[in-house]
């Protein structure tokens, strides 16, 4: 289990905790149930791996919260949360009575319950058996809405990623022509070791690195392909700074010079870029965002070539709400921090991506990276 020293005061989660009891208490549900994810180290800062032991954190819409921990995780979590109220069980016990002790204490047993959305399916069944009257729902419903707002200390670390992805994107157009002859994967462990050396504390994901045809797959990760001279080349990666990830796309050409196909569909994508960023503001729907994008595309001719949303929110996880794709009605508020990412993929061609991190600001919108968005090296 771990804490940065630079993570939010208790005050910060104290709120946190707050808003989400204001979300419940609005009806939607009596309680919520996290266990190790995202959404418990947003509410604790507790940054635990999922394990086989109960480890449940119990928000009602009434009452303080209450964590249920094995013995063995008492004594950190103590450290981490030291006012809020710990149980704990020994590995010679059945965890089950504990469990139904903390619901019932909360006055939860036969109310409406939330789970985490990651949570695996043996806690979850635990819980069904220790609250069988209870009605059950997920998190999302109440932690998606508050987690799209990030407050300003989310918003300076995730803008410390972005700067350190910034600055490797830097160090690759000065790679140049060098990493002609590299392979995908040592292209991708060569990113991975600068944003290391730049600050980062690890990828916030598998880096992508597309050559060539292999550009053309969107979530292609990385193979023993080798780069070749006006390969364009999809490279998608970002780095975490205090549990907080970055998260930015460049398409680049390393050495000689690349199709004019490639230059009219990279100059395609830029301007659906451009289109979508300057068409963020408070007010404004996800989908339009979407829209905006997706119709510049398709007014160029290659709208079938475009087969993904344009972006997702970023927060403790890459991807979390508001997803910036068609049918998603909810309005862009300040203090959201989203990705606008539009591609063009010709398959057993190329592929062409360009994304950026925003955060929308009460103005309009204010841009995460700032590096070239051309396809030069």
């Amino acid at each position: 289990m771990s804490r940065s020293s630079d993570l939010p005061d208790r005050q910060t989660f104290d709120r946190r905790v707050a808003a989400v009891q204001d979300r419940l208490d609005s009806g939607i549900a009596d309680g919520v149930v996290c266990f190790p994810s995202s959404n418990l180290q947003y509410l604790t800062g507790i940054a635990e791996t999922p394990g086989e032991r109960h480890f449940l954190y119990l928000t009602p819409a009434d009452g303080d919260p209450a964590l249920l921990v094995p013995e063995l995780s008492l004594a950190d979590v103590r450290e981490t949360v030291p006012e809020t109220e710990i149980r704990s069980w020994g590995d010679d016990e059945d965890p089950l009575p504990a469990v139904r002790a903390l619901i019932a204490d909360r006055g939860v047993l036969e109310g409406r319950l939330l789970v985490d959305d990651t949570m695996w399916a043996r806690f979850t069944q635990d819980l069904r058996e220790a609250a069988p009257k209870a009605t059950w729902g997920l998190a999302n419903e109440v932690l998606g809405d508050v987690r799209a707002r990030k407050d300003e200390v989310e918003i300076a670390t995730i803008e410390r990623a972005s700067g350190i992805t910034d600055a490797v994107v830097g160090d690759l157009r000065t790679l140049g022509s060098d990493a002609v002859g590299m392979t995908e994967a040592e292209l991708a462990e060569w990113i991975d070791e600068r944003l290391s050396d730049r600050g980062g504390e690890t990828p916030a994901f598998e880096t992508i690195v597309g050559s060539g045809p292999n550009g053309a797959k969107p979530h292609h990760h990385h193979s023993d392909r080798t780069i070749e001279v006006g390969d364009p080349v999809v490279l998608d990666f970002g780095t975490r700074v205090d549990g907080y990830p970055s998260d930015q796309t460049r398409t680049l050409v390393f050495g000689g010079d690349p199709t004019d196909r490639f230059r009219e569909i990279h100059g395609i994508v830029r301007r659906a870029h451009q289109a979508g960023v300057e068409a963020i503001e408070p007010g404004v729907p996800a989908s339009e965002i979407d829209r905006v994008v997706r119709s510049t595309i398709e007014a160029a001719g290659y709208g079938e070539a475009f087969i993904h949303r344009t972006g997702h929110g970023v927060g403790i996880d890459v991807h979390e709400e508001p997803y910036v794709v068609a049918g998603n009605e909810r309005p862009l508020e300040a203090g959201m921090v989203l990705s606008v990412e539009p591609g063009i993929y010709l398959p057993d061609e190329f592929g062409v991506r360009i994304e950026d991190l925003v955060v929308v600001t009460e103005g309009g919108c204010r841009r995460l990276n700032h590096t070239d968005r051309g396809w030069s090296c």
